[in-house]
């Protein structure tokens, strides 16, 4: 299905599924919402959409006139606008894969975790630009940052960005423990 621009009004306004503290537009250049479920990571702790990150994402859409059309995929049947939640396909998957088996429309979203959203912009972004938005982004969603550093690959752009992980833990530690962050509790807690 062709949509154009002036049919797909998130595509002209992106911010419009900005939904509240725990989902946001992370990056409307590569149509990315992130939405995040807790304050603090373990390196262990698996990376893939929980079920109260779901519902809440299924909800908050909902309220724009989003219908849930399979597991994975919400509709906007307005404007053709869909909504992707990627499957984690395997235990010890890469974060840095999670949108490669699932490929969407020129208008459509990805909805991923904070830390996808971080492994997309190591991918798309240069170097300078990938840091920055990590760190705008560990401002309003904390992300595991030793799990994308387990996952980063022998290539340039990966490497460079490794050098960068003990100023972000730095600004993660500081943005958690500061406003609004420390006051968030688990999406889990509030269902």
């Amino acid at each position: 299905m062709n949509i154009s621009v002036k049919q797909a009004p998130f595509s002209d306004d992106p911010e419009a599924l900005n939904l509240g503290p725990y989902m946001c537009v992370a990056d409307a250049k590569i149509r990315v919402i992130s939405i995040f479920d807790d304050l603090r990571y373990d390196r262990a702790d698996l990376d893939m959409m929980s079920p109260a990150m779901r519902l809440h994402a299924i909800g908050r859409l909902g309220s724009l006139g989003f219908k849930q059309v399979s597991g994975t995929v919400l509709k906007h049947h307005a404007s053709g606008v869909c909504c992707f939640i990627p499957k984690f396909h395997a235990l010890g998957a890469s974060p840095f894969d999670i949108t490669r088996y699932t490929p969407r429309g020129e208008h459509d979203f990805y909805i991923l975790t904070p830390t996808q959203t971080a492994c997309q912009y190591v991918d798309f972004y240069s170097h300078a630009e990938a840091v920055e938005r990590v760190k705008a982004l560990i401002i309003r969603q904390p992300i595991n940052l030793y799990k994308l550093l387990d996952y980063l690959e022998p290539k340039t752009a990966h490497q460079a960005f490794a050098n960068a992980i003990g100023h972000l833990r730095f600004v993660q530690r500081e943005a958690i423990t500061s406003e609004p962050l420390m006051r968030r509790r688990a999406l889990g807690s509030l269902v």
